[in-house]
């Protein structure tokens, strides 16, 4: 979490402010005048500033212009006991954020601190997206060889070209959901403006509409302070919502909300909030299903599924396992400190042959682990000994004896804890990958992990 530095000479005023913040949940740090307050600003985790304007060494006008100088968008709030109405025009014109004066109210501080850490916030934000555009994020990085997959890009494409339609990915873990999504923002009219990912699966209940909506200070135990939400974070942008087949009901209902009224409240908040967002959304789990069995909205299925994307998964596009797979060993390789690595002829017969029940994450594991096994960047078939097809796609075969039945019936917790166990052994006891073979998610394979010991 960000810090708000207090820059004042007086230690009894700086002691005060520091007080006034850490009550209402601030991490703050100090600082006597405005080359100390430059130095603290150097290690990167300050939020936002709160300074004195007469300070020996170094004015708080002097520390607001070489603040802006290095950070245009690190937030500055000036404090005066010698408050005028030019000082206040001074400030604002040299980007102060807000200027008060003392005496102050304790919630006008609070007030202006809260502002500069939502904008703090968000300026953060809109360096991740940046980050992400200068990487390219379009569709001619996405490695692509087979017709199906040529084809999902093509849609892709389209649906791009909209600031506002839905989008729903649906396929495996692993297909390259997210890349489609990014690929969809960034190409779209919306790519100057952040694109924000939650993962519904990956969050409490608890906590995913305060993730989703923001909160106020004090609505539930642990909120010490208000929080915007993705919703607000992202305006003008785009909310990727993945494996939004794992939203509790109620979650569903306000999701719902958003994409029909465009607004919000913040949880503990009794305020509609307006928002200007597009919504892509993705899932591993079958939705239509998920209606008929009452355990997805249909309404909300009906408003996400504008436009459909179905990403086959990669034993389906065996076309594109080796040209992945050779990009991915480029990556792995790239290191001066490795050999540069390539793929033989019997490797690449291996990696094809493969199901890839993990899909191209799986086939990304496979190809850094070779990497680091190969001393000379050869990738034969006894580096990627490893690697053994399973009888099914997407499951891990049980064994050939447990097939039988026994005249007492199955014993399905028996089952259970064999098909988990196999699982772990042939995820190397990683469980997030081990419940993507079971196709379940990493919530749920931890409860049935659970209940079995």
């Amino acid at each position: 979490m960000s810090k708000v530095l207090v820059v004042e000479d007086e230690k009894k005023m700086r002691h005060i402010l520091k007080i006034i913040l850490e009550g209402d949940g601030f991490e703050v740090d100090t600082a006597e005048h405005g080359h100390e307050a430059l130095q603290k600003l150097e290690r990167g985790e300050i939020g936002l500033v709160v300074t004195d304007i007469k300070m020996p060494v170094m004015d708080g006008m002097e520390l607001l212009k070489a603040i802006k100088a290095k950070d245009a968008d690190l937030p500055v709030v000036l404090i005066t006991a010698f408050g005028s109405v030019s000082s206040a025009v001074s400030a604002m014109q040299a980007g102060a954020l807000d200027y008060i004066t003392q005496p102050f109210d304790e919630e006008r501080v609070l007030v202006a601190v809260r502002r500069g850490m939502a904008f703090s916030r968000l300026a953060e934000e809109r360096r991740i997206w940046k980050d992400e555009l200068a990487k390219g994020a379009d569709f001619s990085n996405i490695i692509a060889m087979s017709e199906n997959m040529l084809e999902i890009l093509k849609q892709a494409a389209l649906v791009s070209r909209s600031a506002d339609t839905t989008a729903l990915i649906l396929g495996e873990s692993g297909v390259g959901k997210e890349l489609i999504a990014k690929a969809i923002h960034f190409n779209s009219p919306r790519a100057n403006r952040p694109l924000l990912a939650i993962n519904c699966a990956a969050i409490s209940p608890n906590l995913v509409e305060s993730e989703l909506f923001g909160h106020e200070k004090g609505a539930f135990t642990g909120a010490d302070k208000t929080k915007p939400g993705k919703f607000e974070l992202a305006q003008g942008g785009t909310i990727f919502l993945d494996e939004i087949g794992d939203l509790d009901a109620n979650a569903q209902a306000k999701v719902l909300r958003v994409l029909q009224e465009k607004e919000f409240e913040r949880v503990g908040g009794a305020k509609a909030r307006r928002t200007d967002v597009r919504v892509v959304c993705a899932t591993n789990r079958n939705l239509t299903d998920m209606v008929a069995a009452g355990q997805f909205r249909e309404d909300l299925f009906y408003r996400i599924n504008v436009f459909p994307i179905n990403i086959p998964p990669l034993r389906e596009r065996p076309a594109d396992i080796v040209p992945l797979a050779e990009y991915f060993v480029k990556k792995f390789t790239q290191d001066k400190a490795r050999p540069k690595g390539y793929l033989t002829d019997e490797s690449r017969r291996i990696l094809t042959n493969h199901t890839w029940p993990g899909n191209v994450r799986e086939l990304e594991n496979a190809i850094e682990r070779a990497a680091i096994l190969s001393s000379d960047g050869r990738i034969d078939e006894k580096v990627l000994s490893f690697i053994q097809n399973r009888s099914k796609p997407g499951r891990p075969a049980m064994a050939e004896e447990s097939m039988t039945i026994p005249p007492e019936g199955l014993d399905i917790e028996a089952i259970e804890r064999r098909l988990i166990e196999q699982a772990l052994k042939m995820s190397m006891y990683n469980q997030s990958r081990a419940a993507e073979l079971l196709g379940l998610s990493r919530g749920k394979f931890r409860i049935k992990l659970k209940n079995l010991k």
